[in-house]
């Protein structure tokens, strides 16, 4: 699963699981994420539904062998839902982020660590 909004780093956060995590023949989930203070809209559905679609034809693209599909709910989620999954998930669950600008690297955080830098 990759946990996307609309900011250049869910792309980043995309192509990096593809590269480093994907194999053939996986099914990966994206999700889109919205910040607390968002409220679900027709618009924001119409956002969701197409960021998805851009960054499912992303995947397809780069690794065919890849399936991309999206997440479990047509409405997008919190932030705070990321720790959830992270934390519940019966499979291992990784958060990815692009270090902030300046700085090379991720962050990544599973169940067991949090935020750790990871240079790629």
């Amino acid at each position: 699963m990759v946990v996307i909004d609309r900011t250049a780093r869910a792309k980043h956060a995309m192509v990096w699981a593809l590269t480093h995590v994907a194999n053939k023949g996986d099914v990966m989930t994206l999700l889109h994420v919205l910040p607390p203070h968002c409220s679900a809209s027709a618009h924001r559905e119409e956002e969701t539904s197409h960021l998805l679609n851009s960054l499912g034809s992303l995947c397809k693209a780069m690794r065919p062998q890849v399936m991309a599909r999206a997440g479990p709910s047509p409405s997008p989620f919190h932030e705070d839902f990321v720790e959830q999954c992270i934390s519940r998930a019966e499979c291992l669950t990784m958060a990815v982020r692009k270090q902030s600008s300046g700085v090379g690297g991720y962050l990544v955080s599973t169940r067991w660590q949090k935020n750790f830098w990871l240079l790629a």
